[in-house]
């Protein structure tokens, strides 16, 4: 069972509807102790990093996240839920769960004389790092194109934690990996086949599912991206 945390500052219709199409087994709930018994959690954000800390902490989501992390249980941030798993936030200037080594920053302000806007919207490919597999990835063929929606960009403390690589006005981690959690910058929920491969993956329910058949759309790639 995958537990969905809602701290009212997450994007869980959307990744509530990802769940259901791959047929993950889920529970949805702004309660810890409803999430205690989940085997894997899945930890959505939009918005800004203060705010969602000061929810997390009104909730009870702080320390039951990193109680749950600490005793093995697997997480997957995505978007802002991936950036507040680092240790500090520069939107706000906000310490965050510390769970991954690093800081949130902005992306530099020339870029959009640079003629790279922000924030950072659209369709873009990711370069898996071949020295860092992560299972997430199973499946998704290096350049494939995920939906990215972020002004801020993650920096960790050691480059070896880094998954999957973007580029935009220079590279930044697209994706992240410490011990058994895990982070997304862009929103797997809304990126189509690829996304859905990844929540799977995540969750363990790609076995049988004809989405993700062999030889079929499973092994994907950017061309799938509008399904």
């Amino acid at each position: 069972m995958t537990g969905i945390i809602d701290y009212n500052a997450g994007n869980i219709k959307s990744v509530e509807r990802a769940c259901r199409a791959i047929g993950a087994e889920y529970v949805i709930s702004k309660n810890p102790a409803d999430l205690e018994n989940v085997s894997r959690l899945i930890f959505p954000g939009v918005g800004e990093a203060k705010y969602a800390m000061g929810q997390l902490k009104k909730s009870g989501f702080d320390t039951f996240i990193k109680e749950r992390t600490a005793a093995g249980i697997p997480l997957l941030g995505i978007c802002l839920g991936a950036q507040i798993v680092f240790d500090f936030s520069e939107e706000g200037d906000v310490p965050c769960l510390g769970l991954i080594p690093g800081t949130i920053r902005l992306f530099p302000p020339e870029m959009p004389s640079q003629g790279f806007k922000t924030p950072h919207m659209g369709w873009n490919n990711i370069s898996l790092a071949p020295e860092n597999e992560s299972n997430i990835f199973e499946g998704i063929n290096d350049g494939t194109d995920f939906y990215f929606v972020h002004s801020y960009y993650m920096a960790p403390e050691d480059e070896s934690y880094v998954t999957a690589f973007a580029e935009y006005g220079g590279r930044f981690a697209a994706a992240v990996k410490k011990d058994r959690v895990q982070a997304v910058q862009f929103h797997p929920e809304k990126s189509g086949l690829p996304g859905l491969r990844i929540l799977a993956n995540f969750t363990q329910t790609k076995a049988g599912n004809p989405l993700f058949r062999e030889g079929g759309s499973g092994n994907t790639s950017g061309e799938s991206k509008n399904a």
